[in-house]
């Protein structure tokens, strides 16, 4: 049996794209391994929104040069958003000849072809401006998924994002918003709910923008109100979500619907207006931190999780004070913290005043300093409480499992509380991490 090490880089789109990936190669009779010395095929699917990853394709491919040197029917494979940018594209033909398989995050579909026209010697590039589909329809729908958990999975309600905020290279590498289809959604959970699945992850760009494009014109908050009905289902999330085209519905769809876990991504991406508006968010830190009053309202228990970008194009030191105070203000639950990375191809690249990188550091050192005292308080506060804990799996601290507001609990416990869902009092808090006792 031939086997195939493949590389995930990125969000959970690409994780997502990946469980498809190997769904396919599944179906072409490969195995898996995870040692990549031992793999006829090896494969990354790559990601492109800041520029750390992408100097670790070029790193790790490279060094892939002497194993096709030991063994030249070895096929080596970039896909993903990388290729999806023509620059990119033409970086990696040039600068990695040995790489033999190449497409982009439109054509997954088209995998056994591309793999078939690599092992007979051609040089396999496809990559699509487009996905090809009707209204709803993609192709994804028909292809095999390899999950990688038994208990939780990852379902797509949209694909896309047509919001063009000035830093981001998202919406030239995966297209326009396309909406699925409410009933191939709730056909996909179904059977994802017969398998024995207790957690569904609806995932998008920006999820809130789902049926937008559709004829019905059904919102996210209607799809969650008709996924909520399905008996069997345990729990469902979303991300991401974006603070504008976040309605009064969806917020309380969050507060009224059983199975929707209380716990929000919501990007802020700065505290200042100004930077805002230059990235073209659409919104302003008054009404973001309206929105969160609001959903707070409605939500007390809510976790609230957002990203943040510091080192903009033109952030001033009053600037990135916006932030910080705005991060005290809110209370975020956790923060994913980026220093600014330019992407060729966006506006931002071509904004005045870059901000030096020993300016960047220093900033997010002192941002990622005052979120993580926040953190830590949070989880504290949890101390005693009894928590609802979806059993993971095992870990090396025995069974783990998370909360509905998505916090990391280890426990102890035999191994067959496995999928469960248990009461659990916390007993011990950090800033990552709870430990309690099954009540």
């Amino acid at each position: 049996m031939k086997q195939f090490y493949l590389n995930t880089m990125g969000c959970q789109m690409n994780d997502h794209d990946s469980e498809v990936i190997r769904g396919l190669l599944l179906s072409l009779g490969y195995g898996e391994t995870d040692r990549v010395g031992q793999a006829d095929l090896i494969l990354y699917n790559t990601c492109c929104v800041r520029a750390n990853p992408e100097r670790k394709v070029y790193g790790h491919i490279t060094s892939y040069r002497r194993l096709k040197e030991k063994n030249p029917q070895l096929i080596i494979g970039i896909c993903g958003c990388m290729p999806q940018q023509k620059q990119e594209l033409a970086k990696i033909l040039e600068q990695l000849p040995h790489v033999d398989l190449i497409f982009g995050t439109h054509n997954i579909h088209r995998l056994p072809e591309l793999l078939e026209r690599a092992q007979n010697g051609e040089r396999a590039v496809e990559i699509w401006d487009e996905a090809q589909y009707d209204e709803g329809q993609d192709f994804r729908d028909s292809l095999p998924i390899a999950r990688g958990h038994g208990l939780k999975a990852f379902v797509n309600v949209i694909y896309g994002c047509t919001n063009f905020c000035t830093y981001c290279i998202v919406p030239y590498v995966r297209g326009r918003e396309h909406s699925r289809l409410p009933e191939k959604i709730k056909e996909d959970v179904q059977n994802l709910i017969q398998d024995g699945y207790k957690e569904i992850t609806l995932l998008g760009q920006n999820v809130n923008a789902y049926g937008k494009d559709l004829s019905n014109k059904m919102s996210f908050a209607a799809l969650l109100k008709e996924l909520d009905r399905l008996e069997g289902l345990e729990r469902i999330r979303f991300m991401t979500s974006h603070p504008r085209d976040m309605g009064q519905d969806l917020i309380e769809a969050l507060s009224t619907l059983d199975t929707v876990c209380e716990h929000l991504h919501l990007p802020v991406q700065s505290g200042s207006s100004r930077i805002l508006r230059r990235m073209n968010r659409g919104y302003s830190r008054e009404y973001y931190q309206d929105l969160v009053r609001r959903i707070r309202g409605m939500t007390p228990e809510i976790s609230l999780t957002t990203d943040i970008i510091v080192g903009f194009p033109g952030e001033t030191e009053e600037d990135f004070a916006a932030t910080l105070s705005l991060v005290e203000e809110t209370q975020f639950d956790s923060a994913f913290t980026f220093i600014y990375s330019p992407r060729e191809g966006t506006p931002a690249t071509r904004l005045p005043e870059q901000i030096p990188e020993e300016i960047k550091k220093k900033r997010i050192y002192k941002l990622i300093e005052l979120q993580n005292s926040i953190s830590a308080k949070k989880m504290q506060k949890l101390l005693g409480t009894q928590q609802e804990i979806l059993i993971e799996g095992r870990s090396r601290e025995g069974l783990v499992g998370r909360t509905r507001t998505n916090r990391l609990v280890h426990l102890d416990g035999p191994l067959d509380l496995v999928g469960s869902l248990l009461k659990v009092e916390i007993t011990e808090a950090s800033t990552w991490s709870l430990r309690g006792r099954i009540c």
